[in-house]
């Protein structure tokens, strides 16, 4: 019997790959001859471009950067010279999971480590960054990659402002481009569709998870405002919001005044890369899973997606998941995970444990 093992990340407890040797494993207890294709899957969320490089087998080449609040970090990116491209996830150096909670704080927080990594890739001859915006720690309207490339931003006595300073946004009146300019493009991966604007914009439904008080988000969203208008003066392009630039903190955003840049729902990009639909064709049964499958999951995550393909082919497909949003919504089997007390400070190794426990009981030949 084939397996296609095709895990999404169980965000904030177990990784996809790691999903999915637990997934193997119990399958070859119960059936050693089994023969697996094991593809654990992203969709533009954190660690999309980490799966990449892997799938693809390219060269992981590993840096010191600065984390959101300036600290040193261990980073690294994925390198393929031949297409001159360079993969990488903001989450490496700048995101959330690199913070505790009380050190969130957009006001401060920054992607300038993501953009050192840029220009070390660039430094290796990459001309085309493919990069993931999933679990992203900041608001910062891609300023701190930019500063990473050697933009410059000045406050109103054209003075150079400190990266990582407080209120960096709001001191901006001035930018430099570097000269000469990078020769860089972007592809940004994303799973969300918000813009950055308006009542379900980047402020006030990301923000809080980032340390923003909703007291502020007036003020914050003013400050962007204006630091995007400077970037539209500087760069010649109209001040346009489109959909999915509210990902990561509007990084997508500010990179669009000055590279070619294209965004894209990374679960379809994923897959094609990846060539998913090939190893679809040669399954029996597929088996897939995310942390929460929601009504949100229909719009681009990667279970959601993985679904539409399996059934254009008649396969099988089971669910792995926690909740109750996985009943009634396509899948042959769910799977459903007992729900976690996250205050515990062991809930990690609770998922993991629940994970195998409720994985090793199913009967996947049934």
């Amino acid at each position: 019997m084939n397996f296609l093992i095709a895990p999404n990340a169980f965000k904030g407890t177990i990784e996809a790959d790691e999903a999915a040797e637990i997934i193997g494993n119990a399958i070859l207890v119960k059936m050693p001859d089994a023969n697996l294709t094991v593809c654990p899957i992203a969709d533009g969320g954190d660690g999309t471009c980490f799966l990449l490089g892997k799938a693809l087998n390219l060269e992981q080449v590993f840096e010191i950067a600065l984390d959101p609040l300036g600290r040193p970090i261990k980073g690294f990116y994925f390198l393929d010279p031949w297409r001159k491209t360079a993969y990488l996830d903001v989450s490496t150096v700048s995101g959330i999971k690199s913070l505790k909670p009380h050190e969130r704080n957009p006001w401060i927080t920054s992607t300038f480590g993501t953009g050192e990594l840029i220009k070390k890739a660039a430094d290796s001859d990459a001309e085309h960054i493919i990069l993931g915006l999933g679990g992203s720690a900041t608001v910062d309207l891609g300023i701190g990659i930019l500063i990473g490339l050697g933009f410059l931003f000045l406050d109103e006595k054209g003075r150079e402002i400190p990266v990582f300073s407080e209120g960096f946004i709001s001191k901006i009146r001035f930018i430099q481009s570097p000269i000469p300019k990078p020769n860089l493009k972007f592809t940004c991966l994303c799973d969300v569709n918000n813009h950055f604007f308006g009542p379900l914009g980047a402020i006030p439904v990301f923000g809080p998870q980032k340390g923003l008080k909703k007291e502020d988000q007036e003020k914050f969203e003013n400050d962007c405002s204006k630091a995007l208008e400077l970037m539209a003066k500087k760069s010649g392009k109209q001040l346009a919001d489109r959909e999915s630039f509210g990902a990561a903190g509007g990084i997508a955003f500010g990179l669009s005044f000055f590279f070619p840049m294209k965004i894209e729902m990374g679960a379809k990009w994923f897959f094609e890369k990846v060539g998913i639909e090939s190893k679809i064709k040669t399954a029996d049964i597929i088996i897939t899973g995310e942390g929460r499958y929601d009504s949100q999951s229909a719009s681009g995550k990667g279970s959601f997606e993985l679904l539409q393909l399996a059934r254009k082919h008649g396969k099988k497909t089971v669910l792995i998941t926690s909740g109750n949003g996985g009943k009634d919504s396509g899948f042959d089997e769910v799977i459903q995970l007992p729900d976690l007390d996250f205050s515990k400070k062991d809930f990690h190794e609770k998922a993991k444990e629940n994970f195998e426990k409720e994985v090793l009981s199913y009967d996947f030949f049934g």
